[in-house]
């Protein structure tokens, strides 16, 4: 049974749209737009250090008295050997000396799971809404947010993790579908980087939809009306939308990065280790055709990544993405440039419409 009032109601926001937490390129005016024009700002806080936090929820408050969402990631810190570090650092060893670059410690990598000090900057910031990914913070935390009032929403990958995130006190699952851009929400096998069983929008959502008690966000390859309209009919509560909003201006992303979603490379996207550790989809580049977008060798999340940023840094100052985690989802050709609010407005406007004017099926 659908339970869109019951996800509004719980989210206190006027249509059923939530912009996808996109770390590092989530800004406050981006988040203030979506929540302003009725639907959910969220804000990708994985890449923050508590002082950011503060600082980036003092703008949103500044921008808007509507609900928004502060979303954090729930991973374990990685451990690894040296033999595993070394050997990484050796197998993009051609690229350093090509790029006349040094790897760096893998612990230099800037992603930081949700933990007590985050949880006490979130009780002080007190947004409606925290939602996660890669499953959820121990109990103890999430009854902490919960006794104040704190709506929890979180990413399941397939159903079995949905089961678990209803079960474990989530308000609202997040169905990520494979075509999302960015990171999976795997969680219940967080190590393995074997992609090959996960589900696409249309099997996932209708699944979780059946199995859980809560109400059902889709997500992934939702890009345009069209996919909002999809999205209902498969009985999701509401939508979250991410690649559509990295073509506004309010979005953090690069002239480079921007320029890629622009052209027909976007329609070539796979799931990839190489630039964090865990699996994500983005654009295929250089790195991803020469090493294949999944190798074994990667270090843990996030830990991947520090060996893989001079090459970025250098990569790109020729104006190259060659080293450049392009993430985007599987729909980027149907981005438009619009500012956020009136894009906000036009999906679920235009998607109302498409699912009003329907065709019935004949008797």
């Amino acid at each position: 049974m659908r339970q869109t009032q019951k996800l509004l109601d719980l989210l206190k926001i006027d249509i059923p749209l939530i912009l996808a937490p996109m770390a590092g390129v989530s800004t406050p005016e981006l988040v203030a737009a979506v929540s302003n024009a009725g639907g959910l700002g969220s804000y990708g806080c994985a890449m923050l250090s508590p002082e950011q936090l503060t600082s980036e929820a003092e703008r949103m408050r500044g921008l808007t008295n509507r609900s928004f969402n502060l979303n954090f990631f729930c991973h374990t810190p990685p451990k690894y050997s040296e033999a595993q570090e070394t050997a990484w650092q050796n197998r993009l060893s051609g690229y350093h000396q090509e790029h006349g670059v040094s790897p760096q410690p893998g612990t230099s990598a800037s992603r930081n799971p949700f933990d007590e000090k985050f949880l006490e900057l979130t009780l002080a910031i007190n947004p409606r809404v925290v939602s996660f990914h890669f499953g959820l913070p121990p109990a103890a935390m999430m009854q902490t947010l919960k006794d104040v009032g704190i709506v929890i929403l979180a990413s399941a990958t397939t159903v079995a993790e949905a089961r678990w995130l209803a079960e474990h006190g989530t308000d609202i699952v997040i169905a990520q579908g494979a075509e999302a851009g960015g990171h999976r929400g795997i969680f219940l096998d967080p190590n393995s980087n074997d992609v090959s069983g996960q589900i696409g929008t249309f099997a996932l959502v209708p699944q979780i939809v059946d199995a859980v008690d809560v109400p059902v966000i889709a997500a992934g390859g939702i890009t345009d009306a069209r996919g909002v309209a999809a999205a209902f009919m498969l009985g999701a509560d509401a939508v979250q939308i991410g690649t559509a909003y990295m073509f506004t201006p309010e979005a953090k992303v690069s002239a480079l990065h921007r320029g890629v979603l622009k052209s027909r490379d976007a329609e070539n996207t796979a799931l990839t280790n190489l630039f964090t550790g865990r699996p994500a989809r983005g654009v295929v580049n250089r790195l991803m055709r020469e090493l294949g977008p999944i190798n074994d060798v990667a270090l843990p999340f996030p830990a991947a990544s520090a060996a893989v940023a001079p090459l970025r840094a250098a990569a790109e100052k020729q104006g190259l993405g060659d080293f450049t985690p392009l993430w985007s989802g599987q729909a980027a050709a149907l981005g438009r440039e619009v500012g956020a609010a009136e894009l906000t407005r036009q999906l679920y406007e235009d998607g109302a419409k498409l699912l009003a004017s329907a065709p019935k099926l004949p008797a």
